[in-house]
């Protein structure tokens, strides 16, 4: 199996969906989709239960997707080892869940401009990792949303972004003007993977342990709503599907957008980053 498949087939396996993977890879889906196929007919058994719908993983396929995330993320390791001994000057940022964020495009931008020599590459998570792979030395900085387990780590606050639960357009409760999170507690929300931070969970569950399907990327969360009325968290202002609406709550605390990085790393290339991100997102 070569990488590069292994890396279609994982942002299919986090997408559930062709088109919008083929459009996270800057690639068509025909392409997408003949690699896919290639790769089941080496495996010998089908990874995604394909329908109008969309796609899910099949029992191998979600063998595969823990394997492919381990063995990417040790080459991710081995890349970034092989270029610090080479002195190669580089700056790898981690990004949480989607990088549709205006702050993001401006960030980039501006980076670009201030460092146009630098090789500059970005990992992106899902949501089970807040720390983007920093812990596990896989980026240099990263750009994602508080709170979590903040130990050994530096944290500079960008913006604050008010929370909604995100709901079914013809759930009852769409059509509130607000909520609090006490009219939520008889309703299924969609968890992370058992070991995920539990910071980050608590948050996210509204402060108490909850019920519900397992999810580990942003469009999960919004199957999960969409296939079966799960409701869960997220800051509003970002764009949903026409089926989908948010509603703000009015008891809950604002997520944080912030930056990270290894507690003491005085790399020049990461202050230089926070400087411009704060900018940035300011704004």
């Amino acid at each position: 199996m070569e990488l590069r498949t292994l890396r279609y087939f994982v942002a299919v396996a986090e997408e559930l969906h062709f088109g919008r993977a083929a459009a996270r890879l800057h690639m068509s889906q025909p392409p997408l989709s003949r690699a896919i196929k290639q790769l089941e007919a080496d495996v010998g058994a089908l990874l995604f239960a394909r329908s109008p719908a969309g796609v899910t993983l099949t029992p191998v396929g979600t063998v595969l997707f823990d394997e492919a995330r381990a063995l990417l993320d040790h080459a991710d390791r081995v890349r970034l080892r092989v270029s610090a001994a080479a002195g190669v000057a580089t700056i790898t940022i981690g990004i949480l869940g989607d990088g549709t964020d205006p702050g993001v495009a401006r960030l980039a931008a501006a980076y670009r401009r201030h460092h146009p020599g630098i090789d500059i590459r970005v990992r992106e998570t899902d949501l089970t990792d807040p720390t983007c792979g920093l812990r596990a030395g896989l980026v240099d900085v990263a750009l994602t949303r508080a709170p979590f387990d903040e130990t050994a780590l530096t944290v500079r606050a960008l913006r604050s972004d008010p929370v909604g639960v995100v709901l079914r357009a013809d759930d009852p409760l769409a059509r509130r003007e607000r909520l609090r999170l006490a009219e939520l507690d008889d309703r299924h929300w969609f968890r992370f993977p058992r070991g995920t931070d539990p910071v980050w969970q608590s948050y996210w569950n509204g402060g108490r342990p909850r019920e519900g399907p397992v999810v580990r990327a942003v469009q999960e969360c919004r199957q999960a709503v969409l296939w079966n009325g799960t409701v869960g968290l997220a800051p509003l202002g970002h764009g949903l599907p026409a089926e989908l609406t948010v509603v703000p709550l009015i008891d809950m605390p604002p997520s944080r957008v912030v930056a990270v990085w290894n507690e003491g790393d005085t790399n020049p290339l990461i202050r230089s980053f926070v400087q411009i991100a704060t900018t940035a997102f300011g704004r």
